[in-house]
């Protein structure tokens, strides 16, 4: 993150000519917006950009209009995927270089970007170095008594070491875990690839979860929420496992919720955890009310469908909530094309659909885009920074989450702003009182205003910048 003083910068905004803005002298510190800025030919890097003054314009410009007595859903905030592998990359770091690191994304102070929410794979994800479960057993042996329950790799891998170290520096981030199999005993192919969940060990897999839940607990990490499966309908990946929704309904319904409730497991239960093309899936086991009633809502990627159909699970059940969860940038990446698809698709688009979280996929890969798992793991998935050794670049991906989580904080909620073509937006209402309002440039260089209690100013983007107006 790059912050220069502000001489240098009210250069730098006039040589490139990023924003249109008033000088004022007597206008006090609350009439101006504060300004951050990423442009898609990169001379920008979530930069502060000199403050916006309120006033009065006569224009034929476009405008985003705010209304802040419209309210929406609550956010829980923005994040990324803590896979073992990057955990291990992170934790071979030198000391000083990860602490730095570390506290540049997760202190929530004025200085750094302050991600709010991770996602955590249970038991090894596709983007670890090996695949593991926490009950591993030789060929033929099962334990349906999980006796032999460790959550040991997750020490190996130097995850729960990082976690540490990230809950010291923000002790509220919340955890949602994502298993990407059950053990291999426990499955119909006896493999780590693919095959579904037997019936008889559902009792055993649900307990399997109460296990994770507590040996992190032990450990000083609270899980705030679980997905029962990552992607349920992609076996594809090493390891992965298949789950039908109607399964997944029986499994929510018949074991997972009544032994959560037993064992007094506050922990939030998420359906689906996949694609937008399949919103029927976690309408199918909401639409059944003994599943329902232990469920707290929906996850969505988007490999696949459009974002609107997260609109159309939470108009079907308005009462439970929904999440977006993971979306990857790919090596060696685009970064015009994947931030404005990003910011455009996921970072505003699943908000405005009722999405309490946004995240990110990996957090860090090394140069090669390894760590990962063989014959099922991604080969070309981009961290959202490379480790190398302990020196660090920032992707694409940091500056797609950089924009919203610092500014838009846990308890944030989403507020009314209108649709204008070619400058997609969402406005939030934090709990400290201030307006913020992203805005992509879709189209061509830009001139608009922006309206809001009364207050107006006029700003410029390039084509497929981003900004982040606080005020």
């Amino acid at each position: 993150m790059i912050f220069l003083r502000k001489s240098a910068l009210l250069l730098a905004a006039l040589l490139i000519g990023q924003t249109h803005y008033s000088q004022n002298k007597k206008t006090p510190k609350s009439s101006s917006a504060e300004f951050w800025l990423t442009t898609a030919d990169k001379s920008v890097l979530f930069e502060k950009q000199p403050p916006i003054v309120f006033g009065s314009t006569s224009n034929s410009n476009p405008t985003i209009t705010i209304d802040n007595s419209k309210t929406f859903q609550e956010m829980d905030g923005f994040g990324y995927c803590l896979n073992g592998g990057s955990a291990t990359l992170i934790s071979k770091m030198g000391a000083s270089e990860r602490k730095a690191l570390l506290t540049e994304l997760f202190a929530a102070n004025a200085n750094n970007i302050g991600i709010s929410v991770l996602r955590l794979s249970i038991g090894a994800s596709d983007l670890d170095a090996s695949v593991f479960s926490y009950d591993d057993l030789p060929a033929g042996e099962t334990d349906p008594g999980l006796k032999k329950f460790s959550i040991e790799n997750d020490r190996r891998t130097g995850l729960i070491s990082v976690i540490k170290e990230i809950l010291a520096i923000n002790p509220k981030i919340q955890f949602i875990g994502s298993p990407w199999s059950a053990p291999t005993w426990m499955k119909t192919n006896n493999h780590t690839k693919g095959g579904s969940l037997k019936p008889e060990y559902y009792d055993a897999y649900a307990h399997y979860f109460v296990k994770y839940i507590q040996a992190m607990k032990a450990e000083g990490i609270m899980i705030d929420a679980i997905t029962i499966q990552n992607e349920p309908l992609h076996p594809g990946n090493n390891p992965s496992m298949y789950m039908e929704a109607k399964d997944q309904a029986e499994f929510v319904k018949k074991s997972l919720g009544p032994i959560f409730k037993s064992a007094k497991i506050k922990t939030k239960i998420i359906v689906y955890d996949h694609n937008c093309d399949k919103p029927e899936y976690p309408l199918e086991i909401l639409n059944d009310p003994e599943a329902k009633k232990y469920v707290d809502g929906s996850a969505f990627h988007l490999y696949g469908g459009e974002i609107t159909a997260l609109t159309k699970v939470h108009d079907a059940h308005p009462d439970r909530n929904i999440y977006f969860t993971e979306q990857w940038t790919g090596g060696p990446g685009d970064f015009p094309k994947d931030l404005k698809s990003n910011i455009q698709h996921q970072v505003i688009g699943a908000p405005n659909n009722w999405a309490k979280s946004v995240l990110q996929w990996n957090l860090a890969a090394d140069p090669k885009y390894d760590p990962h798992t063989d014959q099922g793991g991604c080969t070309s998935c981009m961290g959202a920074i490379t480790i190398d050794g302990s020196k660090v670049t920032r992707n694409v991906a940091y500056y797609i989450m950089a924009h919203p989580a610092k500014f838009i904080r846990p308890g944030s909620k989403r507020i009314s702003s209108n649709v204008i073509e070619n400058l997609p937006n969402v406005a939030y209402k934090t709990p400290n009182g201030k307006t913020v309002l992203l805005v992509l440039n879709t189209g061509t260089d830009q001139n608009f205003n922006i309206s809001a209690n009364g207050k107006t100013f006029e700003a410029h983007l390039k084509s497929g910048s981003v900004a982040t107006f606080i005020w």
